[in-house]
């Protein structure tokens, strides 16, 4: 495995952990589950627009990871789709990074 595919890696499981650790003491301090969760996401302008920027960014992901995965027929990067949507882009990305580098074969 290469430096660069190592790195990706590295970044995907940090982008997993370390923002669903603060997304879990969010919801343990507050106890109002993922409803309180979403609910801060847009308590202000501040967080309502990095929502936004975050929510683009995942559509754009997504677009791109349909786009080439139909053209290099690397299935298995499908699975950083739902990694985007249900852990987020700081995972999503570095993971399709990740798969994307793997020569192809």
């Amino acid at each position: 495995m290469t430096t660069l595919r190592l790195i990706y890696l590295g970044l995907a499981i940090w982008g997993a952990i370390h923002p669903m650790y603060w997304f879990v003491t969010y919801m343990r301090e507050e106890g109002t589950g993922l409803s309180g969760l979403i609910d801060a996401w847009y308590v202000n302008a501040s967080t309502t627009g990095l929502t936004w920027d975050l929510i683009i960014a995942a559509i754009a992901l997504t677009v791109w990871i349909i786009a080439e995965t139909w053209v290099r027929r690397n299935w298995i990067a499908l699975i950083a789709i739902p990694a985007t949507y249900c852990i987020g882009v700081s995972c999503g990305l570095p993971l399709y990074l990740f798969l994307r580098a793997k020569p192809i074969t």
